[in-house]
């Protein structure tokens, strides 16, 4: 018959090993992310509303017509990543009070592209309202900012992206860029002010 305290210590023992194999193997996972990291040097990419302009704009009776116009530049300092953008939905909003209304006032699909490292992109956006119907409040906020002479927009991209480091490619994760406030002239465009976004994954 088995002695049960002869075999507490095989027990103690096999536990000891598989609790150090587990360190070691977290050891070395942590060691590979951090020289990969190193080695890759990963950089957040940079983007940018450069230029802003409405044209075609008219508002009758709660509805509008107008083509909103961005040139985005978006910058990959990574001198060894590559990013796949395989889908891309642009909108833009009313901003309110530094708070986005829920009102989309036009979208477009955007061509996907490939962004080699070290490399700035452009986009050309050209959004455009027609005959879009608007809320009661929006259609005085627009009604207002068109007396003032300039509206704050808000531009959003949601794009489909992988990365690419030599050979390899990441699965496509969603990438969030928010461009806001933009304070948009009705009249001289040249007189935007260049603004950064935000981005997230």
């Amino acid at each position: 018959m088995a002695n049960p305290t002869s075999q507490q210590p095989r027990h103690s023992k096999l536990l000891r090993y598989i609790v150090i194999v587990l360190l070691i193997l977290i050891i070395l996972v942590g060691l590979a992310v951090l020289i990969t990291w190193l080695v890759i040097k990963p950089r957040r990419i940079v983007y940018t509303v450069e230029e802003a302009s409405i044209k075609h704009y008219n508002l009758t009776k709660n509805h509008l017509n107008a083509t909103f116009e961005f040139s985005i530049a978006a910058a990959n300092p990574s001198s060894k990543i590559s990013i796949y953008y395989d889908s891309i939905k642009a909108s833009v909003k009313i901003m309110k009070y530094y708070e986005s209304s829920k009102t989309t006032i036009a979208s477009e699909v955007v061509d996907p592209f490939f962004q080699p490292h070290r490399n700035v992109t452009t986009l050309d956006l050209k959004l455009v309202a027609q005959n879009m119907p608007l809320s009661g409040s929006d259609y005085k906020d627009i009604g207002h900012a068109r007396t003032s002479g300039k509206i704050e927009l808000k531009v959003s991209l949601d794009a489909r992206v992988r990365f690419k480091v030599g050979m390899l490619k990441s699965r496509k994760r969603t990438l969030h860029i928010r461009c806001y406030p933009l304070i948009v002239s009705f009249s001289r465009p040249k007189n935007f002010d260049p603004r950064n976004c935000t981005s997230e994954l």
